[in-house]
Parts: C-alpha cells; structure tokens; sequence
C-alpha cells in the first residue's frame, strides 16, 4: 500500500480526503466512495497502488482519441474503483464491485516496469484509462513523472471528478485528456451518477487554461440526457473555451443497474447535427 496525497487527519484518527469532491470523510478500518483509499490507523492509504487489474495495448482512437497522434498504439493501463457510482455504468465489475480481495491478490508492478514494458514494445504513448484513473492517483502521478523524463506521452480518460489543487499539480505530466462531460445537467450528476457536476466543468476549464490537448465524451442515453436545450448550453460551454474541442457522442447500451434502450442511431445523427453548428469536430462513437 501507499500512503495517500490529498488527505487531512482529523480527530479520533478520522481522516478526511481532499483527492475529489466525494470529500469522503472515514473512520479508522474505512474506506471511501472509490472503494480504494482506506484510514489505516488514523492515516489514508491507496489500496490499488502498483496493482494494476488491466494492461492492454490499444489503438489510440479507442480512448477515443481522433486529434491526438491518430494510428498509434498506446499502453493502456486501469485498476479496481471509481469515485462516481453511475447506474448505467459500462464498466461495473472493475469500477463497481467490491474488489477488495481481488485487489490482494494482483501481482504488483511499479512504475519503472511499466516505463519497460512501453520500451519492450517501441510504444511512445500511455493511457490511464479502463476505471477511473483519479483514485489511483499517486501510481499515476508517478509513472506520468517517468514518462515526461522517458519521453513518454500520457494520456488521462476520465470523469473529470478531481478536485482543483491535485489536478493542477497533475496537468503538468499529462499530454493528452478525453473527459466525460456526462450531461449539462447537475441534478443528473447528483441522481443518476452521484457526483458534482461543476466540479467536471472545472476541470475541464483547467486542463484547456494549461493549454492541453482536450476530447470531450457524451454517453447518450435517451429519455435521461437528451434534452436538446441543455444540450445546447454543453456545446456552447465547450465553444466558449476553444472551438476546436472534439466532441465523440457515443451510442449508449443497458449496462449495470440502469434498464434502458440502445441510444437510436437516429438521435446520434440529430445532435452530432446540433453539435455541429458550435464545434468543429464532432464523431458518433458506438455506433
């Protein structure tokens, strides 16, 4: 284990993390939203450090990634956990379910072996992807560092739920982010994902203020994110920032707890038309 960054020690060794705006405050032998972070006697620890349940090497269109070095193959890497609890989620049983025994019994690998294992096949790209890449942040903190010396461009997929200081010191060895911006709507982030909404959008801002190479993502799900007007206000929230930003709307599928139809390819067509007239780039994903 590691002894997390972003934590404050309370009273009667409680400790209360400050990574994302969970704010999860635990007593001794608890762990936090994520799943993950755990007080250990009166001091946070990440359960997931140097435990990887998920290497791949990936096309980087698969992150999606369409603007950032198209026909590369990229190493992919993901560990249990996730700090939002989205009912529709497409990758539950790595994100959702209680892993915590699973999670012993993974062989640990430290950064430098994942800086090897990018050397062993001539890969120049790698991506913190699969789960959510911010409760495993110090493991990512530290291979990204490898990488910027290494020249190794990283590449964050993620839902942007990370609080402002952490990922101002992050942005810095990162090249390369697609956020899940997941609707313009904060009762759909509270209800549906159990997160903060404004808290997506900052980052966002953040990550284009440091002048980063941005993909944004929108899992359409008719009847709960489709509502043409706010749809509107998400494009002309990432227009005022930079035009250029490339939206991926993506088909979404019934996954986990969320019983849904398949997104039409009908309604994809409508806003990928509607995204159009405030971005220059816009893709249908899924589909």
């Amino acid at each position: 284990m590691k002894e997390a960054l972003y934590y404050e020690i309370e009273s009667n060794k409680n400790v209360k993390c400050l990574l994302c705006p969970q704010g999860c405050r635990l007593e001794d032998g608890k762990a936090g939203v994520c799943g993950v972070r755990e007080n250990i006697d009166g001091k946070l620890f990440s359960l997931v450090y140097e435990r990887p349940v998920a290497i791949n090497i990936d096309p980087i269109e698969k992150k999606p990634l369409y603007h950032f070095h198209p026909g590369e193959k990229i190493l992919s890497i993901g560990t249990y956990g996730c700090n939002l609890s989205c009912s529709f989620c497409q990758n539950y049983d790595i994100s959702q379910e209680d892993n915590k025994k699973a999670i012993e019994s993974i062989n640990k690998i430290d950064a430098k072996s994942i800086i090897e294992l990018c050397e062993k096949h001539n890969l120049k790209f790698l991506a913190f992807t699969y789960n959510e890449p911010t409760i495993f942040y110090e493991y990512m903190l530290e291979i990204a560092k490898l990488c910027r010396e290494k020249g190794i461009k990283t590449v964050i997929v993620s839902n942007g739920q990370i609080n402002e200081k952490p990922l101002l010191e992050l942005v810095h060895y990162i090249d390369a982010f697609n956020i899940d911006l997941k609707a313009f709507n904060s009762n759909f982030y509270k209800r549906i994902c159990k997160g903060d909404f404004e808290t997506t959008k900052n980052a966002i801002r953040i990550i284009v203020e440091n002048k980063k190479h941005l993909e944004v993502t929108l899992l359409l799900i008719e009847g709960y994110n489709d509502n043409e007007n706010e749809f509107r206000e998400y494009c002309t929230f990432l227009k005022n920032l930079d035009r250029n930003i490339v939206l991926h709307i993506s088909r979404a599928f019934p996954r986990y707890k969320l019983d849904f139809n398949p997104t039409p390819v009908s309604l994809l067509k409508k806003f990928e038309a509607i995204a159009g007239e405030y971005l220059r780039y816009v893709y249908i994903g899924n589909a």
